[in-house]
């Protein structure tokens, strides 16, 4: 038998619910007879029970030696069973009028009083049962099957699901803040930037201003003097926000900020300009169903130089022969770079397109120049560039080029630039 059928207590291959014996399993009072079957042992000197009695009227025979009180039914007749033992003679009965006699059962057989005995029973060979087996109808065996089958899926159904979804089911929060992994950064970094000038910026003489520009994104419920005492002068003009680290929770992050501030000493009744500094600091941000907000007060964070990572690409390998032949032309391109767009496009590669300074500064030297190796239509260069600014102000600068090898009609050769950076 198949595992399946099994489960769903059918019955093997081929059988039906009715071929199979079903026997009543004995109870309180019901006594379970041990007897043989009678039906087994048709010739035997077996006892048969009470149940296994063939008619009523075995049980009011008469005693041994005395002749039978009541004569043989009619032909094509029934008898009815005898009176009870306990039951008083016809004599005593005529003499009391007030107790009524009862009348004799009869049995009516649909074919009249005179119609010919039913045929005999065979006898039955033994281990033959005395029932008929009748085959069921596909319809009912089809649809026992299939409401079998639908209780089982159903159960399946609230075991993968659960019960408890199906009768109180899960109900959506009025605000929704659920761990997502994009993050809001860039509101988050405006809200940062905005609070970082405000936090960094007081003036004693003016204490209430500070409060009203901080509640613009601090979260509502929060102190809004954030920490200060409310003494002194400081100015921030000019902020930066950084790199923006979300919690995995997708809610709450860390927003780094770059802020210039502008100080004062006070000296008698007024102020006098102090240093001018660049401060780093660290804003806490969290996230909500309308906005981003300032979760609480900044840090300070060291603003340290850092080294420069030790898997930087290298340059390559440097090609002196081009490096000698082509620095005439890169002088004259950072001089026309300086100048205007017109001069510039003159002395680029065909197809580039590369946007003068207009006039901002003014070329004075090329300090260093150098090509490097690589393929024979593009290579890399690198340039140190004198800037002249205003008065006698230099500025020295680095700048990354790209070369790419051109051919006249001529047939002559030239390396020009076609991008800088």
């Amino acid at each position: 038998m198949s595992w399946w059928r099994t489960l769903l207590n059918l019955p093997p291959k081929g059988e039906h619910w009715s071929d199979q014996q079903r026997r009543k399993k004995a109870g309180k009072g019901r006594p379970q007879s041990t007897a043989p079957e009678w039906w087994a042992h048709p010739g035997g000197p077996v006892s048969p029970t009470p149940r296994q009695a063939q008619g009523v009227a075995a049980q009011y025979a008469a005693p041994q030696g005395q002749p039978p009180q009541n004569p043989a039914p009619p032909p094509g007749g029934v008898m009815a069973p005898p009176r009870r033992p306990g039951a008083r003679p016809p004599e005593e009965q005529q003499k009391d009028p007030g107790h009524r006699t009862p009348e004799r059962l009869k049995q009516r057989s649909p074919h009249g009083a005179h119609a010919a005995p039913g045929p005999v029973r065979e006898v039955l060979e033994p281990g033959q049962t005395p029932w008929s087996t009748e085959p069921e109808s596909s319809f009912s065996t089809w649809a026992r099957r299939f409401f079998r089958g639908l209780v089982v899926v159903v159960l399946l159904l609230a075991a993968i699901s659960g019960i408890r979804s199906w009768i109180a089911p899960n109900k959506t929060p009025e605000t929704v803040v659920s761990g997502q992994s994009s993050f809001p950064s860039a509101e988050a970094s405006a809200v940062a930037t905005r609070y970082a000038m405000s936090y960094l910026t007081w003036d004693e003489s003016n204490p209430n201003a500070r409060p009203v520009q901080i509640g613009l994104d601090l979260a509502a419920g929060l102190d809004s003097s954030a920490g200060w005492n409310g003494r002194g002068k400081q100015t921030a003009d000019v902020a930066y926000p950084g790199e923006v680290t979300a919690d995995s929770n997708g809610i709450t992050a860390v927003v780094d900020v770059r802020v210039r501030v502008y100080t004062f000493t006070k000296q008698g009744s007024s102020w006098a300009a102090g240093p001018i500094a660049w401060q780093r600091i660290s804003v806490p941000v969290a996230r909500t169903a309308s906005r981003v907000v300032v979760s609480g007060p900044p840090t300070f964070v060291p603003d340290e130089r850092a080294p420069l990572p030790s898997n930087m690409p290298e340059a390559g390998k440097p090609d002196d022969d081009l490096t000698a032949a082509t620095e005439t032309d890169a002088e004259a391109f950072f001089a026309a770079y300086a100048e205007s767009d017109k001069k510039v496009s003159a002395v680029t590669a065909p197809g580039s397109t590369i946007r003068s300074l207009n006039g901002a500064v003014k070329f004075s030297e090329l300090k260093d120049w150098q090509v490097y190796t690589g393929n024979d239509d593009e290579r890399r260069a690198t340039a140190a560039v004198t800037w002249d600014g205003v008065g006698d102000t230099t500025l020295s600068q680095t700048y990354t080029l790209t070369l790419r090898r051109t051919v006249a009609t001529d047939g002559a050769q030239r390396w020009q630039v076609a991008a800088v950076g």
